[in-house]
């Protein structure tokens, strides 16, 4: 499955009817270059371009974007952390754009709060698309990135029970905790205390989850979503 097939969107062509606001981080200029006629003529506003994210707040100067795509190796010495921090922190969603075999850092960047990422080598269109996605405020449900982070032996899983995978697998998929409960012919308590134990576990393993955003990205991450892994054990 290619990486523009996980991406639920309306074809790039179609601007959105009010502009969205992004900031492009990349220390190529071709790069930045690139996005930023790309986005124009899609009918995004393109607020700021930098070469690093010292620049770019500095070049906002106070404006908020929707979304900034991120560069996640830049040559100021910064750390993914810190940058996808800062520019949450600037009032933006983060989009990783990086070259596929950073796994480690797209998995920290993810951890830190990123909304998802999408390979350089993606076509401009998909990269548009997957903007205005997490301009929307949701969660990049990309699986190439997901599956990469799965085979990274580095990347530590919370150990979930079959019934914690598919609690989190309805919840996150977007079902009221309550209707979930129901799916699964549980009370709505006992769902709860499912709940609660996975958000234990995520930070057990350094992968804190405390808002339901936060749950749908470590779905995502773990290859609870789109589908439950067939393999888990039965309690």
């Amino acid at each position: 499955m290619s990486v523009a097939e996980t991406i639920e969107q309306p074809p790039a062509s179609a601007a959105p009817t009010k502009a969205v606001r992004v900031a492009i981080v990349d220390d190529h200029e071709s790069v930045r270059l690139g996005l930023k006629a790309a986005f124009v003529e899609e009918g995004y506003e393109v607020l700021q371009v930098a070469s690093t994210v010292d620049e770019l707040i500095a070049g906002l100067a106070g404006r908020e974007v929707d979304v900034t795509v991120l560069d996640l190796s830049l040559g100021d010495g910064s750390s993914v952390t810190e940058n996808v921090k800062r520019v949450q922190a600037a009032g933006s969603a983060v989009l990783v754009h990086s070259i596929a075999d950073r796994v480690a850092l797209v998995r920290e960047a993810l951890a830190a709060g990123a909304a998802g990422g999408i390979p350089k080598s993606s076509a401009t269109k998909t990269v548009i698309a997957a903007a205005a996605t997490v301009a929307r405020g949701e969660v990049l449900n990309n699986l190439e990135w997901a599956t990469a982070i799965d085979a990274d032996r580095d990347f530590a899983k919370a150990q979930l029970g079959r019934r914690e995978r598919e609690i989190l697998h309805l919840y996150a998929s977007g079902l009221p905790l309550k209707l979930a409960a129901e799916k699964l012919g549980i009370g709505y308590s006992t769902a709860r205390e499912y709940l609660d134990r996975i958000r234990v576990k995520y930070v057990e393993v350094g992968r804190p989850a405390p808002t339901k955003v936060d749950l749908l990205r470590r779905a995502v991450e773990d290859g609870i979503l789109p589908g439950l892994d067939p393999d888990g054990d039965g309690h």
